[in-house]
């Protein structure tokens, strides 16, 4: 099943040569070490989790990726709710619909580790754009320039618009055009050396807690 957007008709960018190669070989030896780990903080938040607040461990919700293909994306459950439809209200700070150890997840962004799952599926990469929920693909695909772009390639667990602030919640265009923008940069960009560039300042990126709500 595949997402279809505004902006279908678009020239695609050229890959590298070599490049998918060594990007896939990478995503699964970071995400296996990352994943052996972190272990015992997988099993420390899935156990927090659950006594915090009633629901499932983990949220799951439909996004776009590569060539608007829909998969299913993991979190562990940060909200009293499970949206995963035509409407997807964006997070906030001071959201009252976030639980308690949700806020702290949110904060450092561990609620994203069971992405590391994604990755080793292959329905994501550990750099690339971030996935939106479809409402929102349909949304901002009408309104923003060029998005559908951004499908060309597989969406990352970090990104170049993540390390350079550009992430949590979009209230006006502007905003997201911006986010977009660094998108299409990366994808025009995109080596093995700027992927371990963007992996190794997004840790700096998570600690400074910039726009995580």
């Amino acid at each position: 099943m595949a997402f279809k957007h505004s902006d279908s008709a678009f020239t695609p960018l050229p890959a590298p040569s070599g490049f998918a190669l060594a990007k896939r070989s990478l995503d699964l030896l970071v995400a296996c070490a990352a994943i052996g780990f972190v272990g015992p903080l997988l099993a420390v938040i899935a156990i927090a989790v659950l006594l915090d607040s009633r629901g499932p461990l983990l949220f799951r919700q439909l996004r776009v990726g590569k060539g608007g293909r829909l998969f299913e994306i993991y979190k562990f459950r940060t909200m009293h709710v499970m949206e995963n439809g035509a409407t997807v209200v964006q997070a906030v700070q001071g959201d009252v619909r976030i639980t308690r150890v949700g806020r702290f997840l949110r904060a450092l962004s561990l609620d994203e580790l069971p992405q590391l799952f994604n990755v080793l599926k292959g329905d994501m990469t550990l750099v690339g754009p971030r996935p939106h929920a479809v409402a929102h693909d349909q949304f901002y695909s009408a309104r923003v320039a060029n998005y559908a772009l951004r499908h060309q390639v597989k969406p990352g667990v970090t990104g170049w618009a993540q390390i350079n602030g550009l992430r949590g919640p979009t209230p006006d265009i502007a905003m997201m055009e911006d986010r977009i923008a660094h998108d299409i940069w990366y994808i025009r960009n995109a080596s093995f050396r700027l992927d371990i560039k963007i992996l190794l300042r997004t840790p700096q990126e998570v600690l400074s807690r910039r726009n995580a709500h």
